[in-house]
């Protein structure tokens, strides 16, 4: 059955699946570079990072602002697409607080590699009490 959270988005629970309906999420590009900051307010969403070079075995950071996002919620991230093959990025979030998580992504080829990597994320609301 459907049901809404305090912000009005849409929470499906059916026997087709589990998440946010149409409305709740949203899309955004970073302009400059993998380490630049992006700005989405939704609970779910993707973001398409810049397609600068990251050399092998290196790790990038960058946040996102959510006003949407609590100090006790939970992030979930993971490669959605934008990437030649598979095994080549890690990615997890880490420093969440309200109003702001910190993507990490990591190439872990033996090359640098300059891809537009899409990743997906949704939050899901904690409780600390």
């Amino acid at each position: 059955f459907p049901s809404h959270d305090s912000w009005g988005n849409m929470l499906n629970i059916s026997n087709t699946g589990l998440g946010y309906g149409a409305g709740s999420g949203g899309t955004v590009t970073q302009n400059t570079s993998k380490s630049t900051g992006v700005t989405l307010n939704k609970v779910s969403g993707q973001i398409t990072m810049n397609a600068a070079a990251l050399a092998a075995n290196t790790s990038v950071s960058f946040a996102v602002s959510c006003n949407v996002l609590t100090s006790n919620d939970v992030i979930v991230i993971n490669l959605k697409s934008g990437f030649a093959s598979n095994a080549t990025y890690q990615v997890w979030i880490n420093d969440i607080s309200s109003g702001q998580f910190v993507v990490n992504l990591r190439n872990i080829s033996a090359g640098s590699l300059s891809e537009a990597v899409v990743l997906s994320y949704v939050i899901i609301r904690g409780s600390t009490t």
